[in-house]
This record gives C-alpha cells, sequence and structure tokens, in this order.
C-alpha cells in the first residue's frame, strides 16, 4: 500500500442481496485494512459517492434497475477517480468484456477467495493512486490545462480522468457536450491515450457535408461511380485504418446512411460507393454531439442500434459556464495565442474586463470567447483591454457586486444545498417541458437517480 495515504481506504459495497452485502462487508473489513459501507443498489451507491469519499467499488452485476455495468459507465463518467470491481455469480466472457468495456478496474466471478478480493481491491485502490500520482505530475509538467486543453476547474479535473481511464479502451465512445466547448480536443486526447496513438487520428463534421457526399467521403468509391469521379478514392475509414475516426455532429447524420455505418462498426467491413467487394477496416470510432441522442431516438431520428454501438461509453464535456476562473486561464491563453500570431505583445487584461468575462454566460462556449478575444486584440492596439473592446453583450454582463457575499443579509438568505438542488432540478424540468431524460442529460445524472431525487423530494 501506498505510504502517503493517513487512513484506511474505503470501499463501497453495492448488492440487492442484504446477507450478500454483510458478508462481502465481513470479508472485506477481516483483515483490517479497508473500511467498507453498503448499500442496496445503483442509485444508492451513486448517493453515496456524492456525500462521501471512496476509493474503490464493489459491485454486483445483476441488480434490479439498473445493473452493475450501467453503474460502472455512471461512475466512470462522474467520478472516473474511483476505480469500480464488478462480481458475478454468472461469469461468462461476454459479461467480463462488458465490464471491462464500461471502464472497470476488474471483474470478478463468485463465489470467490477473500485472499483474491483482498488482493483485487489493492490492486485498484494502489492504481487509482497512481493514476492521480501521474496526472499531478503532467499538470506540474505542462501547466494549466491537459494536452491541447486548458483548464483546472473541477469539471475539466473530472473530464482529463474520465480521459485518462477510458482513452485506452477500444470501445466506441460519444463526446456530447454544446457546441464551442471543445468536443474535437478531447477526441484528440482520447486517440493521443489509446493504443492507437501511434496511428492517424481523421476527423470528419457529419453536419457540414452534403448527405450526397459524406458516403463517398466515409467509405470511398470506385473509379466511375457518379459524375467527377474520375478517379478512385478509399475514403476515410480507410484512411483512419489503425487509428481513430472522429464523427463530428454525428446526430445530424441522415437516416439514409445510418444503417450503412452501423453495419460498417459491426461487421467491420465497408462497400466503396460503385463497388462490388467489402473491405476490412480497423479504426476506433469516436462521434460527437450537441444534440441530446437519447431524444432522437424517441422521435425516431436516430437509429436505436446505432446509438447503442456508438454510445459505449459516454463522455461529458462541461460548458464554460460551468467552468469558473478557466474563463481568466483561457483568456490568457488565447491572448498569448492572438498576439503571437500577429506579431506583437500580448494587451493586459484589467480587473474590469476580467470581472465582465467572468460574468459573462458564454453560450458560444470556448469558440465564443476565441472570438471574443481575437476582437479585442485587433481593437486594443498597444494598449490594455478596456470595456470599449468587449462585444456588447458581454460589456453588459453585470457582475457580483465585490464583498456582496460576506455581507449579513445575504448570508441569511443562503438556502440549504437541498433546497437549492430541488429548485434547480425542477426549473430544469420545466425548461424542458417534463422531459426527464432531457433533463437528466442536462443534469448530469441518469434517470434512475433523477427519479430518485425527485422522490427524495416528494415531487
Amino acid at each position: 500500500m501506498s505510504e502517503t495515504r493517513r487512513f484506511k481506504p474505503r470501499v463501497l459495497i453495492v448488492d440487492d442481496d442484504e446477507d450478500l452485502r454483510e458478508l462481502l462487508r465481513e470479508q472485506v473489513e477481516a483483515a483490517g485494512r479497508f473500511e467498507a459501507r453498503c448499500v442496496s443498489g445503483a442509485g444508492a451507491a451513486l448517493e453515496a459517492l456524492a456525500e462521501e469519499p471512496f476509493d474503490v467499488v464493489l459491485t454486483d452485476l445483476r441488480m434490479p434497475g439498473t445493473s452493475g455495468t450501467e453503474l460502472c459507465r455512471e461512475i466512470v463518467a462522474t467520478r472516473p477517480d474511483v476505480p469500480v470491481v464488478i462480481m458475478t455469480a454468472f461469469g461468462s466472457m461476454t459479461a467480463a468484456v462488458d465490464a471491462i468495456r464500461a471502464g472497470a478496474y476488474d471483474f470478478l466471478t463468485k463465489p470467490f477467495e477473500p485472499e483474491r478480493l483482498e488482493h483485487t481491491l489493492d490492486r485498484a485502490v494502489e492504481d487509482s493512486a497512481l493514476r492521480e500520482e501521474v496526472r499531478r505530475l503532467r499538470r506540474d509538467r505542462d501547466g494549466p490545462g491537459y494536452g491541447a486543453m486548458v483548464g483546472t476547474s473541477p469539471p475539466m479535473e473530472r473530464l482529463y480522468g474520465v480521459i485518462d481511464r477510458v482513452g485506452p479502451s477500444e470501445a466506441s465512445i460519444l463526446v456530447h457536450g454544446e457546441s464551442g466547448t471543445g468536443k474535437e480536443l478531447v477526441a484528440r486526447a482520447l486517440h493521443s491515450r489509446s493504443r492507437r496513438s501511434a496511428g492517424p487520428f481523421v476527423a470528419i463534421n457529419c453536419a457540414a457535408m452534403p448527405e450526397h457526399l459524406i458516403e463517398s467521403e466515409l467509405f470511398g468509391h470506385e473509379r466511375g461511380a457518379f459524375t467527377d469521379a474520375r478517379v478512385a478514392r478509399q475514403g476515410l475509414m480507410r484512411e483512419a485504418e489503425g487509428g481513430t475516426l472522429f464523427l463530428d455532429e454525428i446526430g445530424d447524420l441522415s437516416l439514409t446512411l445510418q444503417p450503412k455505418l452501423l453495419r460498417a462498426l459491426q461487421e467491420r467491413v465497408i462497400r466503396p460507393v460503385g463497388g462490388d467487394r467489402e473491405v476490412p477496416v480497423n479504426c476506433r470510432v469516436i462521434a460527437a454531439t450537441h444534440r441530446d441522442l437519447r431524444g432522437a431516438v424517441e422521435d425516431g431520428s436516430f437509429r436505436t442500434d446505432l446509438f447503442y454501438r456508438l454510445n459505449v461509453i459516454t463522455v461529458e464535456v462541461p460548458p464554460l459556464r460551468d467552468r469558473g476562473d478557466d474563463i481568466l486561464l483561457l483568456t490568457d491563453h488565447f491572448l498569448d495565442e492572438v498576439a503571437a500570431r500577429e506579431g506583437r505583445a500580448p494587451p493586459r487584461l484589467t480587473e474590469e474586463v476580467a470581472r465582465r468575462l467572468t460574468a459573462y454566460a458564454w453560450p458560444g462556449n470556448v469558440r465564443e470567447l476565441h472570438n471574443c478575444v481575437e476582437r479585442c486584440v485587433a481593437l486594443a492596439g498597444d494598449g490594455p483591454l478596456a470595456l470599449a473592446h468587449l462585444p456588447e453583450e458581454v460589456r453588459q454582463a453585470a457582475p457580483s457586486p465585490a464583498g456582496a457575499a460576506s455581507e449579513p443579509e445575504v448570508v441569511k438568505a443562503l438556502a440549504p444545498l437541498a433546497d437549492v438542488e430541488r429548485r434547480h432540478i425542477l426549473r430544469v424540468l420545466e425548461a424542458v417541458e417534463g422531459n426527464k431524460s432531457q433533463a437528466a442529460r442536462v443534469l448530469g445524472i441518469d434517470r434512475k437517480t433523477l427519479h430518485a431525487r425527485l422522490a427524495r423530494y416528494g415531487e
């Protein structure tokens, strides 16, 4: 065990059978090296993880409602620093592969010896500590960011942890986030952490290309397949051989092409346009969208089978408004970048401009901030940035009065966290007209957790 740990590692045991939970607790705590807490299902597990620190989760595979595999995916997305060990009495290669694809650290088949359980937990805790140390060293070396991404806020730290965990996997990944959040940067970071990092990274924006050309771009075409096809082309899936194919804005792919892409992903073969033979392909696919694909499945604009093929692991990219001081870190980064391109010193960022930048909601996210900085550098000349250089909407953003948070009347008006959470959930539900799937997506939780929260509040 790491000598830097002052306390016993904590294990969260998840099993719907009370007797088995208690037996597992006894086995985990028998050697005196771990502390354990037991919960009965996935919803209770997610609530416990939100309330208390745990070093590892030990969960049963088959449980009523949310399975251990689904719980594992949720933990990987929201708490990538916590390794998950899945156990089952129905051991099979398929179940083990599904567990590992979901991001599980290990898979145990019941019955297992207490020594094996203890050894597995030991390795999971040590591996988690090692990953955290690697992340710390990388931050110290590379500065406030991760690869091409800049930011040190808690949402971004969680994102970096997810990338570290799922990057080496061969599973398909769906990157979800608002427009302008940097989904392609996330895809490139996943590629760089994968076993395919030495291979090519090939990207296509499915929304930016006419429908009649996308099939040819993806799968290639034979000479003479259509007008202007004067030479054969191998297509992007073959160009990404041994590497990663990034399908940006996959939610805009037409229903005509969706079954062809599904077959290519399932069978790992493609048929070029105008061709009479199938060609094998070997690339990992990472897709991205700003749309609610579950909602698109429900309204029939996106195929269910393709959604589940692409959505083995979901990586959520936080909007800029949730990233706090990252706004100023990114502003400094873009000021240096734009000024260097212009061959001049970066203009100074004044306190008043900084306050307006952090007060603005940035609906266009990082892309909008970059455009704002380009405008400011062009207008500022050799002087500091002034309010007049900001776009009107940013200039009118109202900063919080300095010191207001410490005033007694404001403190008295503060609400308990549970009340704030309840009001926020109800506001989100109202905004999406009661669509619980969409509300859960906006809130960053799964539907079962949302139902549990609503039940707790009597809604």
